[in-house]
């Protein structure tokens, strides 16, 4: 059978996967992107619970900076352009912040210096090869546990218990508190100010996913600040808008070419719950259950890229890659927010995933298809370990496919 080329299937998927008539219709409505030579191509590179760096707490400085600049090298060794760092994981810090600890993941012991700065080192020695750092930070999460006592006596969340929930086997900053939302702007904007990383980018996490039998008991901070609003999730959502609203006031005025970006689960609301949102079942939708309005924000301008995690395969059928992409293609044409996709790299190859996941093309099939559509301006892989060790050839495939050629990052 005569192999495809890369426009016939960025013309075909569109026309059939998503439910477009003809490959006519197709091109019209998605208008493939512009053809500048600029895309994002990043990785994210996490620290929570050492899942990517460094490989295990308490190693010598000089083993943590030679694993951090390893990983630096297989982003230029892949072509990639961009490395999203993760430095502020649990309410601690990857840099000598005056307002939270050192992380744990670092030396095994919260608080304790390293020895060195990964965070200032990251931004040297990322742009000294050519790629963009972008400084991931965790708003809420306080830790992976619910024992105060745990943390370190000096932290924030023991100086100030009443800024603390518990939820899930875990410790959350209050949201609802507007001294809380001052204090994690405050101590994230420590980094911009220190470093020239080229964006503040945030996660999935804004008010914790559900978890069934569980409560997240704001009922006080409701009862003070609720006032006004027809119910409680209105309540909730404002308060996550003014997190981003706010921080993305001053992430500009505290240093004016660093980009703010969100990375957010890809669902929205799903269209049996909202005609506006995509054609998809997922059981999350982050404006109803992690009262984050994610396409509102686009809408609005607040941000200067999205990167929703489309972590599913073309064809799955409660959230199908081919149906988010130009539904996420539609909320941002407009808006001048970039678009890039979140890639499940990390399913590539793990048996305990569909069938898909075990094919190395499927990736690459994914770039294929997100070609034909002008807004997607990139995408972002989770995470480092697997560009490095790319268990089924999957990145490779990627790379030999859509990176043949080193590319900018959209400005």
């Amino acid at each position: 059978m005569r192999r495809m080329s890369r426009r016939g299937f960025s013309l075909v998927a569109a026309a059939t996967l998503a439910g477009l008539a003809t490959t006519g219709d197709a091109v019209a409505a998605s208008a493939r992107r512009p053809k500048d030579g600029r895309e994002l191509r990043g990785m994210w590179l996490a620290s929570v619970v050492n899942r990517d760096w460094p490989s295990k707490p308490g190693l010598p400085a000089a083993q943590q900076r030679s694993e951090l600049l390893a990983f630096l090298d297989s982003a230029v060794n892949r072509r990639l352009n961009a490395v999203v760092f993760q430095v502020r994981p649990t309410a601690d810090a990857l840099w000598p912040s005056p307002y939270e600890p050192w992380s744990e993941y670092l030396t095994g012991v919260q608080g304790k210096d390293p020895g060195w700065d990964p965070l200032g080192t990251a931004v040297h020695e990322a742009h000294r090869r050519g790629l963009e750092l972008h400084a991931w930070f965790n708003p809420f999460r306080i830790a992976n546990h619910t024992d105060p006592s745990r943390l370190v006596a000096t932290h924030p969340a023991r100086v100030h218990p009443d800024w603390v929930v518990p939820y899930g086997g875990k410790l959350y900053y209050n949201p609802g508190l507007p001294a809380v939302r001052r204090f994690v702007q405050d101590a994230m904007l420590d980094a911009v100010r220190r470093y020239p990383i080229d964006a503040v980018h945030w996660d999935d996490y804004f008010y914790p996913y559900p978890v069934a039998g569980q409560v997240f008991d704001d009922d006080d901070a409701f009862e003070r600040y609720g006032g006004g609003f027809p119910d409680r999730a209105s309540w909730r959502r404002d308060n996550i808008d003014r997190l981003v609203r706010e921080m993305a006031r001053r992430v500009k005025k505290a240093r004016a070419r660093t980009q703010f970006g969100i990375s957010p689960f890809a669902v929205w609301r799903n269209i049996a719950t909202d005609p506006t949102g995509s054609d998809t079942r997922a059981g999350v939708q982050t404006y109803d259950d992690l009262y984050a309005d994610t396409r509102g924000w686009v809408k609005k301008g607040w941000i200067d890229y999205i990167v929703p995690q489309v972590y599913w395969n073309i064809g799955f059928p409660a959230a199908d890659y081919a149906k988010l992409i130009p539904w996420w293609n539609d909320v941002v044409r407009g808006t001048g927010v970039n678009l890039y996709i979140g890639e499940a790299l990390y399913k590539a190859g793990d048996p305990a995933q569909p069938a898909a996941w075990q094919d190395p093309a499927e990736l690459s099939r994914h770039l294929t298809y997100a070609e034909g559509f002008r807004e997607v301006r990139g995408h972002v892989y989770f995470s480092a370990k697997e560009v490095g060790v790319d268990k089924i050839g999957a990145m490779a495939r990627v790379v030999a496919d859509h990176y043949q050629k080193p590319a900018k990052p959209p400005r």
